[in-house]
């Protein structure tokens, strides 16, 4: 009985130590549904609105009893990001249109059936590739057509449902033209949490090149190499914010602040490679147990305050100033260092260099005007 009752005891034990951990992952989970949720409730809202004022049209101003295409060609039409979305609002309404037009033509004079179907798919993605479409519409020039032939066979609806299908498009279009405010904010959080990584993935390499500790170096790289992804999503935020305010005129005022976030996407992806470089180097020196300049860590250190300042000041202009002034200060202090003996310490140093050139950049300063503010180095260790 000894054995069985130690062995209940040890389920009741992993019970009571997995419970928590199983609560925990659930809420987690539904923070990540409801955050989720949140993040696209703008979009769920636009398409709803969408479909029933398109419906509304059709069947109170145009007269139609079922207007059926109308709310399905709306939501159609606005199922893309803004940095798609007139482009392909417009495509995917001619698509719709065509489609449906044809399917229309097609079942009034000669009915439905096997050989129908195919036909009239045919002519209608034949029809759009004619016009010139992409391959989204002519995708959906042949699946409003097979709607119309198979689901909806009405010969005498004429031209009804086609006019739907454009009056719902053109609902569309006004929609997308209302863009929510995120898509103006989001670039420049996205590029402070790039800058913030960068900072802590240097404050990491610093301590680990200054304890020899392989595990931190080891998980700075990691982290750098993690970097390129969060430049992706900058890159796709600032594409999307610049779509809004060139195509929304409710947000074209905010023209000039997205204009800036998106500018800085080259010279950020720049500063990501140097230091990518530059923790992978610091990596290997304390993997192969290489002895580095003592004042190195401090280094790092600075470029990383530097760069926590160029976060700042995206939200705080003031922090410019200051970012600009540690970075200076540093380009001047990489100038006047003896040459390291090992080639890590040399490679490291010339990538310090760099990144200081690239994050000056960042601060508004112009390439040419970034390498002045770092001296020359009488043994041509420059920055690029």
């Amino acid at each position: 009985m000894d054995p069985v009752r130690l062995t209940l005891d040890q389920l009741r034990e992993l019970r009571d130590d997995i419970a928590p951990h199983a609560a925990q992952r659930s809420r987690a989970s539904v923070r990540r549904r409801v955050d989720r949720w949140q993040s696209r409730l703008f979009f769920i809202v636009q398409c709803a609105l969408a479909a029933g004022v398109a419906w509304t049209l059709a069947r109170y101003v145009v007269g139609h009893q079922q207007p059926f295409f109308a709310p399905v060609a709306a939501m159609v039409c606005l199922g893309f990001s803004f940095g798609q979305r007139l482009r392909r609002v417009a495509e995917v309404m001619v698509g719709v249109a065509v489609g449906v037009g044809v399917g229309d033509l097609f079942v009034r004079f000669f009915g439905t059936g096997v050989v129908q179907i195919v036909f009239v798919i045919a002519l209608a993605m034949s029809v759009a590739v004619l016009l010139g479409a992409g391959t989204l519409m002519t995708t959906q020039a042949g699946v409003q057509a097979a709607i119309v032939t198979t689901l909806l066979p009405n010969p005498g609806a004429g031209f009804s449902r086609w006019l739907d299908a454009a009056l719902g498009g053109v609902v569309a279009l006004a929609a997308a033209t209302i863009a929510p405010a995120a898509a103006i904010r989001r670039p420049r959080q996205q590029a402070s949490g790039v800058l913030n990584e960068l900072a802590a993935i240097l404050i990491e390499t610093a301590d680990g090149l200054r304890n020899s500790d392989e595990d931190a170096v080891t998980d700075a790289l990691r982290r750098a190499r993690a970097s390129e992804a969060l430049l992706d999503d900058l890159r796709s935020a600032a594409d999307e914010g610049v779509a809004v305010v060139r195509l929304s005129p409710f947000r074209r005022r905010h023209r000039g602040r997205v204009k800036e976030i998106a500018d800085l996407v080259v010279p950020l992806d720049r500063a990501i490679r140097n230091i990518r470089v530059l923790v992978r180097r610091c990596a290997v020196s304390v993997w192969r147990d290489e002895k580095m300049p003592s004042e190195y860590p401090m280094l790092l250190e600075r470029l990383a305050d530097g760069t926590r300042l160029i976060a700042e000041s995206l939200f705080e202009p003031q922090a410019d100033v200051a970012a600009h002034r540690v970075l200076g200060e540093l380009g001047r202090r990489t100038a006047v260092m003896p040459i390291p003996a090992s080639l890590s310490g040399i490679v490291v140093l010339g990538q310090i260099r760099s990144t200081v050139v690239d994050l000056l950049e960042l601060t508004g300063t112009t390439y040419d005007e970034a390498r002045e503010l770092v001296p020359l180095r009488p043994d041509g260790l420059d920055e690029k």
